[in-house]
């Protein structure tokens, strides 16, 4: 026999499921790419490569959750930062240190509070919930979520007009995992109910050259010390670029070569793909050139930087300027941002000025 709340949530989701769409699953998706990179990412800490900080934290707190097995959970956790970086791996390496299942999903694609609710009424206790780009869920679906993560329970409405009636579903004990690179676009309160909060950082190029080494080995490609070097340095301390470079070193290493990456195959294929030896693309190059060209060393709001290049405000912001920064080509002032010395002499030793 079912009870009363098992039949009202059998009735919600089915009528959730004829309303709308539904998207394909991962399962569906057969793009090589796609299962090439999935097979890249690492299940636990000990084969996760860098933020060692991030990883003695998050250790700790899931090592308190296991010692206690009273059935609590791990806090809902935040894990923010530039894109590339794992917090998307992260996720998956917490959820397998819990022994729990993962469900993936992304702000963008929770367009009503009620695809929201039919996703939180399918967990089962333990299981973790990981919203990448959490950032972008839209008010009304937030609101949902306030309640969930911090009471576990869900109000939902059933039916229309004066017989509508709301009910208050009690939630299985699940984690919430939000990836962002834009904290500070994140509501408050969305915010404060995240117990456990941390950057991800860039990484160092030694933790970039064991990434290039374990993608070599798991792809079954040979690359010398050296060549690895050269690819570490020129994967903007990234590991999602560090990946992408090392497949397309590979295909050139296979069609131009016996497939066994050295300096000279690694180089030959930087250049044509137009990467600097600072791992600066053309699109990078180009942003620091219109900027200098049209205002030299003063201040260009991000509205005109993005009319300069036809990208949009938000992809320079997210993708371009972070790695600018780091290394000293661009500043940020409040007038807007500026081209530094150091970008300046780095466009005349690329033959650009």
């Amino acid at each position: 026999m079912v009870n009363a709340q098992e039949l009202t949530i059998l009735w919600y989701n089915i009528s959730m499921a004829i309303e709308r769409l539904v998207e394909p699953t991962a399962a569906e998706n057969d793009k090589e790419e796609e299962r090439i990179e999935i097979s890249l990412r690492p299940l636990s800490f000990a084969e996760y490569i860098g933020q060692e900080h991030l990883k003695n934290n998050l250790k700790l707190a899931i090592d308190a959750v296991k010692k206690r097995a009273d059935g609590s959970t791990l806090d809902h956790v935040l894990l923010y930062g530039p894109p590339g970086l794992g917090k998307t791996t992260m996720a998956g390496v917490i959820a397998h240190e819990l022994s729990a299942s993962l469900r993936v999903t992304s702000g963008p694609a929770i367009e009503r509070a009620g695809d929201l609710a039919s996703i939180l009424t399918n967990l089962k206790d333990g299981d973790v919930l990981f919203i990448d780009e959490i950032h972008r869920l839209r008010r009304a679906v937030e609101e949902v979520l306030y309640s969930a993560m911090e009471d576990y329970k869900l109000d939902i409405v059933i039916g229309k007009g004066p017989a509508a009636r709301s009910v208050r579903l009690d939630l299985p004990h699940f984690t919430v995992i939000g990836a962002t690179t834009r904290t500070g676009s994140l509501a408050g309160p969305l915010r404060d109910r995240f117990g456990i909060i941390h950057r991800l950082e860039y990484y160092k190029e030694s933790e970039i050259e064991q990434i290039i080494m374990r993608t070599a080995k798991i792809l079954g490609t040979t690359i010398r010390p050296d060549a690895t070097e050269l690819l570490a340095t020129r994967s903007r301390l990234t590991p999602r670029i560090a990946n992408r470079l090392f497949k397309r070193v590979r295909d050139y290493a296979d069609v131009n070569g016996d497939g066994i990456i050295d300096t000279k195959i690694a180089s030959d294929a930087l250049a044509l793909m137009e990467i600097d030896f600072l791992g600066l693309d053309p699109a990078d190059r180009n942003m620091l050139r219109l900027m200098w060209e049209n205002y030299g060393d003063r201040p260009v709001g991000l509205t005109t930087i993005a009319a300069l290049t036809g990208d949009e405000a938000t992809t320079i912001e997210d993708f371009y300027e972070p790695y600018l920064l780091q290394l000293g080509l661009l500043a940020r002032t409040p007038k807007g941002r500026v081209v530094t010395e150091k970008g300046r002499r780095h466009l005349d030793k690329s033959g650009i000025l």
